[in-house]
């Protein structure tokens, strides 16, 4: 693309996509502190924490399995649409969630919050793309990446200033009122756009929008039906207790069969109103939400293709995610979701192979880089994931057994370092190729690794910590942009949104996978430590042999996750020759600061 001239909308386009990502981002860590309350509100005792697992798959179920699908729509109908619909889906999930009276209502929430918070990546990242040349992205994509991260670092702090105030629900309802001016925002600032070059891709979107903005007027009875649809909603969710005690209103809380909330007075009269608004905006010249043209942007985007790349998604993360790490691998129908999982696999494939429009076009991936980068983030996210589980964890085996914040605590220094360096990686690919710096970062984070697979049993709260876990977190952060420079360098304009997408799916599908083989081979350490600890009744006959009976599962936990570390850090040294390898045809970008943070 030409080089398009720098101007305040489209800084400040791009600033409020990347505090959306951040936002969102935080959304999926600020489950952390508040689940057990989640889980009381709804009904699940605060024992049963295996019972919770559907509220966390459930986010990155939606999260993952429908990012390829709102990756291509971002291809076909434009960047900001997507966000601004990505931003208000997350908003609705969030509502859902706020008032959830039951697992299966908390569950909703939570996958239509994930759909909405994954969807601003792809976005964000193809809009990087579109707003920058090839040879300018490396800093703006340094810095989404960034801001990406920081949302894990700011997403358990929000929870816990919030829950200090205030009751869980909060959370999500602070969530609702900044997803919804986020949202706002983009579309204010969308038609300025009209002011870029001719050939920006940025323009045809612009374009429409203007025209679209001037002739349509609004829908008067499609707002009336969607406010009926919220009040009637909310009230089945909230049934208020003024209500219910009164004699008159009491009766719409009733149900006519059974003992359900939907079939009610209520009920019905919500499910009526959201069916007429789908008939209003199926049918109206100038709808509220134009529903015909977002369905045919879904067929023009594969929907079949995507449903069952979801599917396939879908088993992997419900075989992996569902299960308790600390006792097994899979969960206990893994092997059935995994079995689905390659069925749907095969029938994508062979779907890609016939289909006119498949959801992926034929020869996206067809560079070494661009195919390569799904490869490297797999690995990368593989390791991630065993700090940003087991770095706790030690945490909890060691020194804050009884403390769950002071042991995410400690994760946050290595989360801290982690947005550091992906600005840093941004700026080094203006003087390294994108493998140079992926690889040094990942090698990084194997020395962060192995420092961390030196700890004892008091080492999180010295200052030598700090060394392992700030070299971890650059590492990582180092190799963020250049993997999304080398993938946006190799693929086409037209297709960046759904190749991001994948990356990130990539990453995610690393993470899950993972943490079940690296958890699988630190059990096996830590049953071998096990087997030499004579059994409690021989150890535990007084309150000091029972200490030092303590004291030696210890030990047997802390080879354990000196395992994990090890494993980690072979998985980081893999990504590193990968990146090498894979990225060898992509080159530096050499431009000074000021160019690489201003649009020409």
């Amino acid at each position: 693309m030409s080089e398009v001239t720098g101007s305040a909308p489209t800084r400040a386009l791009l600033s409020l996509a990347a505090v959306a990502v951040a936002f969102a981002a935080a959304d999926t860590y600020v489950v952390v502190l508040a689940l057990p309350d989640m889980m009381t509100s709804v009904g699940v005792p605060i024992d049963q924490l295996q019972r919770a697992a559907p509220i966390i798959s459930g986010f990155l179920l939606g999260y993952v399995a429908m990012l390829p699908l709102i990756g291509r729509i971002a291809d076909l109908r434009g960047r900001v649409p997507v966000l601004v619909f990505s931003l208000v889906l997350f908003a609705l999930g969030s509502l859902v969630t706020a008032l959830a009276y039951d697992m299966p209502s908390m569950v909703i929430g939570r996958f239509l919050q994930g759909v909405g918070g994954g969807g601003l990546v792809p976005a964000t990242l193809a809009l990087v793309a579109d707003l920058y040349p090839k040879e300018r992205r490396g800093v703006p994509l340094g810095i989404v990446s960034a801001v990406q991260e920081i949302g894990s670092v700011i997403g358990p702090l929000f929870g816990a200033v919030v829950l200090a105030f205030a009751d869980w629900r909060a959370i999500f309802l602070i969530n609702l009122a900044v997803g919804l001016l986020l949202a706002a925002a983009l579309r204010s600032i969308a038609s300025p756009l009209a002011e870029l070059p001719a050939d920006s891709p940025l323009v045809e979107q612009a374009r429409q929008r203007r025209v679209e903005t001037k002739v349509k007027r609004p829908d008067l009875l499609g707002a009336l039906l969607l406010v009926a649809t919220l009040v009637a909603g909310a009230l089945v969710f909230v049934r208020p207790a003024e209500l219910l005690r009164d004699l008159t209103w009491g009766q719409l809380f009733i149900p006519y069969v059974g003992s359900g909330r939907w079939l009610t007075p209520i009920g019905l009269i919500a499910i009526g109103a959201a069916l007429l608004l789908v008939a209003r905006c199926l049918v109206a010249k100038r709808p509220l939400l134009d529903l015909r043209r977002w369905g045919a942007s879904l067929v023009e985007a594969d929907l079949v293709g995507a449903l069952l790349l979801a599917v396939a998604l879908a088993g992997v993360i419900l075989a992996f995610a569902t299960a308790d790490p600390k006792i097994q691998v899979f969960s206990d129908r893994g092997w059935w979701f995994l079995l689905g999982s390659a069925v749907a696999s095969v029938l994508f494939v062979a779907h890609l192979r016939r289909a006119a429009a498949p959801l992926l076009p034929r020869g996206a991936l067809r560079r070494t880089p661009a195919w390569g980068a799904l490869l490297v983030s797999f690995f990368i996210g593989a390791a991630l994931i065993a700090a940003l589980i087991d770095i706790p964890l030690f945490a909890r085996t060691t020194v804050y057994p009884d403390s769950q914040l002071a042991a995410a605590l400690v994760l946050v220094r290595f989360l801290v370092a982690l947005p550091v360096g992906a600005v840093i990686g941004g700026y080094l690919i203006r003087r390294l190729s994108p493998g140079v710096v992926t690889a040094a970062g990942m090698l990084l984070a194997a020395a962060g690794f192995v420092l961390m697979a030196q700890w004892g049993l008091t080492t999180v709260e010295e200052p030598i910590a700090n060394l392992g876990l700030i070299t971890g977190g650059l590492g990582f952060g180092l190799a963020l942009a250049p993997v999304n420079a080398a993938l946006l360098a190799f693929t086409d304009d037209d297709v960046h949104g759904v190749a991001s997408a994948f990356v990130v799916v990539s990453r995610m599908v690393g993470m899950l996978v993972g943490i079940s083989a690296l958890t699988t081979i630190g059990l096996r350490r830590y049953y071998s430590e096990q087997g030499v600890i004579p059994p409690v009744r021989e150890v535990c006959d007084g309150k000091t042999r029972c200490k030092e009976f303590s004291d030696l599962l210890r030990v047997a936990g802390i080879a354990q996750e000196h395992t994990v570390f090890y494993g980690a850090a072979v998985c980081a040294v893999v990504a590193a020759v990968l990146a090498l390898v894979l990225f060898r045809t992509a080159t530096a970008t050499p431009l000074s600061t000021r160019d690489a943070l201003s649009i020409h």
